[in-house]
């Protein structure tokens, strides 16, 4: 069954290694095959990684990517270990994550780690909060 994907003018996405870049007008693609695929809207490029749950989906998604997604578990591992010891309350998000990269469902595991930033922003937005006294 093909994937079928609206693009917007202008709208870029990933098909493999390939960046495609919509034209002025809406275009529908049907795509049938295995390549990796990302819209624009949901890769985060290195530099933008600015928090480790960024850090962490940026790694997911070069695992995605990668021909050898095996080449990141180490990092990624590594980090996981970092932000559940900072934030203890990721640790559901994390075991849906693992069972989506055991399976070889990267694309799965992406959209759990963009559910995981979202948890971030929330926990980030508490810090300098006090509490009533």
């Amino acid at each position: 069954m093909a994937l079928v994907i609206d693009l917007k003018p202008g709208e870029k996405i990933l098909i493999g290694t390939a960046v495609i870049t919509n034209d002025q007008q809406r275009t529908k693609l049907q795509i049938d095959g295995e390549a990796p695929i990302l819209r624009e809207k949901d890769v985060i490029f290195e530099d933008e990684a600015n928090t480790p749950c960024k850090r962490l989906y940026f790694l997911v998604q070069c695992m995605y990517l990668s021909p050898n997604p095996r080449d990141y578990h180490q990092k990624y591992f590594e980090m996981v270990r970092e932000i559940q010891s900072a934030a203890p309350s990721s640790a559901l998000f994390f075991m849906k994550i693992h069972e989506f990269i055991i399976q070889g469902a990267y694309y799965k595991a992406l959209r759990e780690a963009k559910s995981l930033i979202s948890h971030e922003e929330e926990l980030l937005s508490h810090v300098g909060h006090k509490a009533p006294a």
